[in-house]
């Protein structure tokens, strides 16, 4: 085991002298040099930079200016959506502002127009029976439906016993008929 271990040695020890040898002869090449004063080779490679081709600089010049007609591009469509957006907001308030009128016109119109029908309501509530199943008796069905749905149930039952029962049945059906339509959910 002895020998086995001398023999490792031996190698290991060759070949440190071999490496302290490569070493040493790279510095005394370049020693000369560095006591002289001038740069090395591998320093000269290094500290000049040639120019570059005419066509790279061509070309990084036009990818340049496309470039930038790109960023001017993007600028002038940014500042023209920014114009947009404010003429779209400036809309939007003007419309916003219309539709509110609106609804005021409609809700007084509305409420006008509820003000009137209740109005007559009670002056058809007020008529005798009679004289207002005869009014009832010639007017559009839907119509007269319309203004007994309203009325007090003793009135409106009052006036449907005055007329002929043909006309109160078509009146009975509109009536029973009306919210038919209406979602149940």
């Amino acid at each position: 085991m002895s020998l086995g271990r001398k023999s490792g040695r031996s190698a290991l020890v060759a070949l440190a002298l071999l490496l302290l040898s490569s070493g040493a002869l790279r510095i005394g090449t370049n020693i000369g040099h560095a006591l002289a004063g001038e740069p090395t080779p591998a320093t000269t490679a290094v500290l000049s930079c040639p120019e570059p081709p005419l066509a790279l600089s061509a070309a990084l010049s036009e990818r340049e200016s496309k470039a930038a007609a790109r960023e001017a591009a993007i600028e002038e469509r940014l500042a023209a959506l920014d114009l947009a957006e404010t003429v779209i907001s400036t809309r939007l308030a003007a419309l916003a502002e219309a539709e509110d009128s609106l609804k005021k016109t409609l809700s007084i119109a509305d409420g006008a127009a509820e003000g009137d029908l209740a109005q007559l309501t009670e002056v058809y509530q007020a008529m005798k029976p009679k004289q207002t199943a005869q009014i009832f008796g010639e007017m559009d069905p839907r119509f007269a439906a319309g203004f007994l749905g309203r009325m007090q149930p003793e009135a409106a039952a009052a006036v449907l016993a005055g007329m002929s029962s043909d006309r109160a049945y078509a009146i009975s059906v509109l009536l029973a008929g009306r919210n038919a339509d209406v979602p149940r959910q």
